[in-house]
C-alpha cells in the first residue's frame, strides 16, 4: 500500500551517518523516513575503537583539514553526549627504533593546538620509570608522552542519534531493506521490504541519501543497476578483547614496525580492548571476522610492549568492522584517506541521489551538515543549523557532570547498588530516572536476566531503541554480552520474541 506524500529526504542505512543526518534534516523541518536492512549501527557504527579523536597519525598524512575538524567535533561531542562519551588520557611509549622523540612532541604540540582545546587537558612528557602507566610495559620503555582524547560508545551514538530524529517527527524503519529505487522526474519511488515478513511496500522521496556506508556502492549496483559503481576501499579493521591487562585508568597507543598504531584501551571494566588492523576487505560484507593474521598481529605488537605474555587462550571476544573508505588511490590500507567525500547524482530536473563515501565517527556530524547544505540546495532550505549546541536524548548535563549527575540519583535510589547505577547513567544519561521508575528495590525492577539487566532495562531498549533480539541488547545497546552465559542469552531472546 502506498503511503501518502513523498518525504523530503529518505536517507538508506542506519549507520551514525545516517542516524546523524536524519537528524539533522528533521530538527530543519524536513519530513524524513530512513530504512536499515538489519539492526541500527549493526555494521561499521558498531565496530570501531570507540574513540573520538583528532586522528594523531592522520598528520603524518598532511591531513590537516581532517585533524582540525575532528578535533573541534571531539569537544562539541563530548558536551552533547557526555553520557556516552568521556574524556581518556592516551600515554604513547617512545620506541626509540621508530619515529624520534622530536616528531612525537611536535605532532602533539599541533594536535594540542589546531582544534581551539577547551575541556581536556594538554598533553605531556611522562618518565615510564616513575609513572604508574609504565609498570605494566616492558623496562625498555623509559620515557613516553601523554595526551588527550575522548572514548565513546559507539552504537549508542548512533541508536541516540536515531532516538532523537524520531521523537522530532522521523519515520525510522529497522530490519527493512531498500529492494529497489527508480527515479520518475523529481520524484524517488522506493520499494522496501521488510526482512522479517517479507512483505513489500513502496515510499516516494524528494531527495535520497545513501548511507549505506560499506553497502554505497552495492546499493548503486543493485537497487540502482549501476554496475560499473566503485568508490569506496573496504578496509577491515579487527580487535581483541582480553582480561584486563592493568589496573590504572589510561589507554596506550602503540607504534608498531610497520609504521601502523594500535591501542590498548581499559574495556567495560573488567577487560583490555587491543585493536584495531587495517587491511583490504574483498569477501562477504554479511559474513566476516578476524582472521588468524589479524590476531597473531595483535598479540604480536601487544606482547611487544607489555612484560605479561599475552596468547589466544586470554582473549574473551574478538569483533571486526568494515571501513567504507573513499578510493583515494593509497597504496596501503592505513594511507587511505579517513576523510569523506559527499557525491550528488542526477541533474537539476532530477530527483537528487546524495552517496556518502568515507567518513569517520569523529565527524559524523559536521558530515551531516555538509550533505543537509546540498539538500538545501536541491530542495531548498528550511531551518537552520542546529546540533552543535543540542544535546542527545539523556546527555542534557555539564559535560564533566557524571560524578553529580550519579550522586543524584543514588540519592534518589539509596536501596539500589551503586555499580548498577553508574553503568545505567553511562548508557542513559539523565534518563536513568525514566528506566528505574518509582523502584524502591531491584525486585521492582522486574526480572534480572543475567549480569545488572533487568526487564524495565529491556523494556525501554524496545519500545525506545529498536532492540529486537538479544544480541541488539547485549552486544550494541550495551556490551553485556560479556557477562552472559549461553543459556542466559537463550532465555533472553526468548523472553524478548513472547513480548515484542
Amino acid at each position: 500500500m502506498a503511503e501518502p506524500g513523498p518525504y523530503d529526504v529518505f536517507v538508506i542505512g542506519g549507520g551514525i551517518n545516517g542516524c546523524g543526518i536524519a537528524r539533522d534534516a528533521v530538527g530543519r523541518g524536513y519530513s524524513v523516513g530512513l530504512c536499515e536492512k538489519k539492526d541500527l549501527a549493526s555494521g561499521t557504527s558498531s565496530g570501531s575503537t570507540k574513540l573520538i579523536h583528532g586522528g594523531l597519525r592522520y598528520l603524518e598524512h598532511y591531513e590537516f583539514r581532517l585533524v582540525r575538524e575532528s578535533l573541534m567535533e571531539r569537544e562539541t561531542l563530548l558536551r552533547n553526549a557526555p553520557h556516552i562519551i568521556w574524556p581518556l588520557r592516551f600515554v604513547l611509549p617512545h620506541h626509540s627504533g621508530l619515529r624520534p622523540a622530536w616528531l612525537l612532541r611536535l605532532g602533539l604540540f599541533l594536535y594540542d593546538h589546531l582544534g581551539g582545546r577547551k575541556l581536556l587537558p594538554p598533553a605531556k612528557s611522562l618518565d615510564l620509570r616513575r609513572d604508574p602507566a609504565g609498570l605494566p610495559l616492558k623496562d625498555d620503555y623509559v620515557t613516553g608522552f601523554e595526551y588527550s582524547d575522548c572514548w565513546v560508545q559507539d552504537s549508542r551514538l548512533t541508536i541516540l542519534n536515531a532516538r532523537d530524529a524520531a521523537d522530532r517527527g522521523a519515520d525510522i524503519m529497522t530490519r527493512t531493506e531498500c529492494q529497489a529505487l527508480k527515479r520518475d522526474g523529481k520524484i524517488w519511488h522506493i520499494t522496501l521490504r521488510d526482512i522479517n515478513t517479507g512483505a513489500l511496500r513502496q515510499v516516494t522521496a524528494r531527495s535520497v541519501v545513501n548511507a549505506a556506508g560499506p553497502w554505497v556502492d552495492h546499493l548503486l549496483r543493485t537497487a540502482m543497476g549501476d554496475n560499473k559503481a566503485h568508490h569506496v576501499r573496504l578496509v577491515q579493521g579487527s580487535h581483541i578483547v582480553v582480561r584486563k591487562l592493568y589496573d590504572h585508568d589510561r589507554c596506550y597507543i602503540f607504534q608498531n614496525t610497520d609504521k601502523r598504531i594500535f591501542f590498548a584501551i581499559p574495556y567495560e571494566q573488567d577487560f583490555t580492548l587491543i585493536g584495531t588492523t587495517d587491511r583490504d576487505f574483498t569477501g562477504d560484507l554479511d559474513h566476516f571476522g578476524i582472521s588468524d593474521e589479524e590476531t597473531d598481529y595483535l598479540l604480536a605488537g601487544a606482547g611487544a610492549y607489555f612484560k605479561r605474555p599475552i596468547t589466544r587462550g586470554d582473549i574473551v571476544w574478538t569483533y571486526s568492522g568494515v571501513r567504507p573508505l573513499f578510493d583515494d588511490g593509497a597504496s596501503a590500507a592505513q594511507e587511505a584517506t579517513r576523510d569523506y567525500v559527499l557525491r550528488d547524482e542526477g541533474g537539476p530536473d532530477d530527483a537528487p541521489l546524495m552517496n556518502i563515501f568515507g567518513g569517520k565517527i569523529t565527524t559524523y556530524r559536521r558530515l551531516a551538515e555538509s550533505m543537509l547544505q546540498k539538500i538545501e540546495a536541491r530542495l531548498g532550505a528550511k531551518g537552520p543549523a542546529w546540533t552543535q549546541n543540542a544535546t542527545l536524548p539523556g546527555g542534557d548535563f555539564p559535560a564533566q557532570g557524571a560524578p553529580a549527575l550519579a550522586e543524584s540519583i543514588q540519592s534518589a535510589y539509596p536501596t539500589l547498588p551503586i555499580g548498577l547505577i553508574q553503568r545505567l547513567i553511562r548508557h542513559y544519561g539523565t534518563q536513568t530516572n525514566d528506566i528505574l521508575g518509582n523502584a524502591k528495590s531491584l525486585d521492582d525492577l522486574g526480572r534480572c536476566f543475567g549480569a545488572d539487566l533487568y526487564e524495565a532495562e529491556l523494556r525501554h531498549l524496545m519500545t525506545r531503541e529498536w532492540a529486537y533480539c538479544a544480541d541488539d541488547v547485549l552486544w550494541r545497546r550495551t556490551k553485556l554480552g560479556l557477562h552472559f552465559t549461553p543459556d542466559q542469552i537463550q532465555a533472553l531472546d526468548a523472553w524478548m520474541k513472547e513480548n515484542r
